[in-house]
């Protein structure tokens, strides 16, 4: 950054618990023809990622901060491209930003709205090109339906060595929701998903993701670029109500970072299984709980074909909720600069 001081302006949400710190002002010029190559030259950028850590890093965030860079679209397609960012770097997809972009984007009047009924926000993002259906009653936000990339299987029952730890090897189910997500009952490691368990889980599931990283599980069927385990899924299955499954996750993702919601790409990912599982079938829905108690809906819209195999398109349902808005500034005296994190 320059000596002078750079104003950040933003606007904050949460969805379902989970930060999201959408950059209006203040940042820099990302170029590339489209998102993906954007997140490329992101994450290549000191400039950009100065950007990042300050809005990110303590003492204006926190370990689990979550946020986004809007840039332009594709194509005319599309209202909006964004480029989301965590503590560790850029992510490929964020269901959860995504419903905080939906809600956004029409409480803003950046696209415009049904005062009652549906309004699509066409957003892309580095997985592909997403819609938020943002319903509206007299004029007010009530619930956001995320529609998602197409979501498929990737490995089933993957056995996981996991030296020093205990359980010495546990059995993973590897999915795609814009993001490659383990999964694993919290059962296999002797826990449960609530908060009492919080530091054994964040041990578990980055175990999990740095043991499958760099293996064949890890890598994209066909892009390079969205490669990766992005996090862990581990859930508590909560049997089944009048209209599909329960269940309750935390996704541990990045390094050791905690979604607070649902994870909205990762319930997309767990559609996929459930899909193939026969649990969730058309008219059914999952109902997916959080580590807080907050809750997404899900349910498959299409069936369909992606990387030369059986997919779904999933449909997840929350809400996000306005929590501030901030200019934030790096005074070039203070001896912390971009800041610094602690996990």
């Amino acid at each position: 950054m320059t000596d002078q001081p750079r104003d950040l302006r933003t606007v904050d949400y949460h969805t379902g618990g989970e930060p999201f710190r959408i950059v209006l002002e203040g940042a820099p010029e990302i170029p590339g023809a489209t998102v993906r190559e954007r997140r490329e030259h992101a994450r290549s950028s000191a400039d950009v990622d100065e950007v990042r850590r300050l809005l990110c890093h303590e003492p204006r965030g926190h370990a689990d901060m979550y946020g986004c860079f809007l840039v332009p679209p594709d194509d005319a397609g599309a209202d909006l491209g964004v480029l989301f960012w965590h503590k560790d770097g850029y992510s490929t997809a964020c269901g959860h930003g995504t419903i905080a972009l939906g809600v956004w984007a029409v409480r803003s009047g950046r696209v415009d709205a049904a005062v009652d009924g549906d309004t699509d926000v066409v957003i892309d993002v580095p997985s592909g090109r997403v819609t938020a259906r943002v319903r509206c009653r007299s004029g007010v936000v009530d619930s956001v339906a995320f529609r998602n990339v197409a979501s498929y299987v990737i490995g089933r029952d993957v056995e996981v060595d996991l030296p020093g730890f205990e359980p010495g090897r546990v059995t993973v189910d590897l999915s795609y929701g814009g993001a490659i997500y383990a999964s694993v009952p919290a059962s296999a490691f002797g826990l449960e998903v609530t908060p009492d368990c919080y530091a054994d889980l964040i041990r578990a599931g980055r175990a999990v993701k740095w043991a499958l990283e760099g293996t064949p599980w890890a890598q994209h069927p066909s892009d390079p670029r969205l490669s990766g385990i992005y996090g862990t899924i581990l859930f508590d299955d909560l049997g089944e109500c009048a209209d599909g499954p329960h269940q309750r996750n935390v996704t541990v993702f990045a390094d050791g970072e905690v979604d607070r919601s649902p994870c909205g790409s990762g319930t997309s990912a767990r559609v996929a299984l459930l899909a193939e599982d026969g649990r969730l079938g058309p008219g059914r829905i999952l109902t997916h709980d959080s580590i807080v108690g907050t809750r997404f809906t899900a349910s498959v819209v299409e069936e369909t074909v992606a990387e030369d195999q059986a997919a779904v398109v999933p449909e997840v349902r929350g809400m996000a909720y306005r929590t501030g808005e901030h200019v934030f500034v790096r005074d070039p005296a203070d001896p912390v600069g971009t800041g610094f994190v602690l996990r």
